[in-house]
């Protein structure tokens, strides 16, 4: 018998959720999948959060606890049809639908607000889970970055993964 899916909130990151935040990015799990370091505290989440960004934060919340996270920012420029993205999900809650979730609304902030043309993520050679959740999207592998991260005293590679979509065809 598969478990019920939990009801999946989205919904912009607050000032307020950096306590959950900073516990959650220090996980052992988020960690590896992750650039972030170990050690994370709730006053360095929050000044991101507080800080003037171009593009959005998101959480994922199950029975209002913060169970993962996305960003997308858009680049300027000659890049501004280019958006980054960086994901991360609570280790309690892995493939229980929360990524697909948060990637889903960040695709559609991204190609129904933002306009965005190409999305751009990096992800480890070894982190099945979120290559398969990424294809899923359209990501494609671009490139592979050796030595990209040290990650527990080992550097790693990564894959520079894509997504392109097709500028809108004119209305007339």
């Amino acid at each position: 018998m598969t478990e019920t899916p939990p009801e999946i909130d989205i919904r912009a990151a607050r000032p307020g959720d950096a306590e959950a935040i900073a516990a959650m990015q220090c996980l052992p799990g988020f960690r590896h999948g992750t650039l972030r370091p170990p050690f994370v505290t709730p006053e360095m989440i929050r000044a991101r959060l507080e800080a003037p960004f171009d593009g959005h934060s998101l959480v994922a919340c199950v029975a209002g606890q913060v169970v993962g996270q996305i960003g997308l920012h858009r680049q300027g420029g000659r890049r501004a049809h280019v958006g980054d993205i960086g994901m991360g999900v609570h280790d309690a809650w892995t493939r229980r639908g929360i990524g697909t979730r948060l990637m889903a609304e960040a695709v559609t902030v991204a190609d129904r607000w933002l306009g965005l043309r190409r999305l751009e993520l990096t992800v480890y050679t070894d982190n099945a889970a979120a290559l398969a959740l990424y294809r899923r999207f359209g990501f494609t592998v671009e490139g592979t970055h050796r030595g990209y991260a040290l990650r527990d005293g080992v550097l790693v590679d990564a894959h520079s993964m894509a997504r392109m979509v097709a500028p809108p065809a004119c209305e007339g």
